[in-house]
């Protein structure tokens, strides 16, 4: 991930060479973004959802805080008397894990088809779904849109991939009904001037701010749980396989952390090899910490006499614009009764029209 940083952000001339032979193939790209837009911009080729949705998505590949996003939400739905579940596509089975452990009363459904889940999250007891990762699934219809947007890495001139991170040009945002930017090592500051940015640029579309936050340290595997406040001038070895492993980092170290940093791909499938590796490199550290993300692969192999394993989750804090979100889960949670009312019809994707529940929305 650190290659694709430098490539994708980076300013030296070597990165702006890459980029640059990368150009025509993000013509390419784009073009192919374009024509799949066209499609579903004719309402005719949504599906209605079994369920209101809430999509959850971002422009850029990596970590952008969806899924504490979506645990806040779940949860706030809960809160108003709503039964959510999330959909997820299930890039690994770290993603369905960690919602798992994060809402354990809301059911997550694996499906690459966000309709089929949809029908599945109502056979469950679903009255309502959060789409994780759902901004570039147009198939499905969803009551509201709302698109991450880190301010730790916002750029307005960055490129689609594969010369730069975006799945969809930086335009794609007038699609959203909630900008909302996240940070997690980013100032307040930052935060604000990359909200003022966008509503400048997007001035139909709302903007909210989160900050994701740390919570508390605690072990992978005994469930202990102490103070952040530990981590200050300990020598940490901190373990990320994450799409944003940077900002994890930053993060740690604004604890007063001395953080030596080892990072994996995003989605890395934990070996014995690694573990062997991790508690080798844990000699010369004073404590092993890894996201929630991570622990939850590392923590069934690891071994229960060695050093420790902890992990810090993150939880989404809002600053800026709750009510505006607080509006917008009202708008999903009052569409149940028209739902309800057209129960047993998923538009032209029930298995009667052609669906195919293999297929990728």
């Amino acid at each position: 991930m650190n290659v694709l940083h430098e490539l994708w952000y980076g300013d030296r001339a070597a990165a702006r060479a890459a980029r640059g032979a990368l150009t025509p193939a993000s013509w390419l790209y784009r073009a192919g973004v374009a024509v799949r837009n066209w499609h579903y911009d004719n309402p005719d080729a949504v599906c209605q959802s079994a369920v209101p949705a809430l999509s959850l998505g971002n422009l850029a590949v990596g970590g952008t805080g969806k899924t504490p996003v979506a645990a806040w939400a779940a949860a706030a739905v809960l809160a108003r008397g709503g039964s959510p579940a999330i959909v997820l596509r299930g890039y690994g089975d770290d993603e369905s894990l960690v919602h798992r452990r994060l809402n354990p009363d809301v059911p997550v459904i694996v499906s690459a088809d966000r309709v089929h889940g949809a029908l599945l999250a109502r056979a469950a007891g679903a009255d309502c779904i959060i789409l994780d990762d759902g901004f570039q699934h147009r198939r499905i219809a969803r009551v509201s849109d709302w698109v991450l947007v880190p301010a730790e890495t916002w750029r307005d001139d960055l490129s689609v991939l594969p010369a730069g991170p975006l799945r969809e040009p930086i335009g794609a945002c007038a699609r959203a009904d909630v900008l909302l930017i996240t940070r997690k090592s980013a100032t307040l500051d930052t935060a604000e001037r990359v909200a003022s940015q966008l509503s400048a640029r997007f001035p139909g579309t709302a903007t909210a701010m989160c900050h994701l936050r740390l919570d508390a340290l605690v072990n992978a595997v005994t469930a202990e749980r102490r103070s952040l406040a530990s981590l200050e001038g300990r020598s940490v070895l901190a373990i990320a396989a994450v799409g944003a492993p940077d900002a994890f980092f930053a993060q740690l170290r604004s604890l007063g952390a001395v953080v030596q940093e080892y990072a994996y791909r995003d989605h890395h499938a934990f070996s014995s090899d690694d573990v062997r590796r991790l508690l080798a490199l844990a000699a010369t550290s004073d404590v092993l910490v890894c996201t929630l993300k991570d622990a939850v692969k590392l923590a069934p192999r690891w071994p229960p006499a060695s050093a420790p394993l902890w992990y810090v989750s993150q939880i989404a804090v809002i600053e800026h614009g709750r009510s505006l979100l607080d509006h917008a889960l009202e708008s999903v949670l009052a569409a149940r009764q028209l739902a309800s009312l057209t129960a047993g019809s998923a538009g032209p994707s029930t298995p009667g029209h052609g669906h195919r529940s293999s297929t990728a929305d």
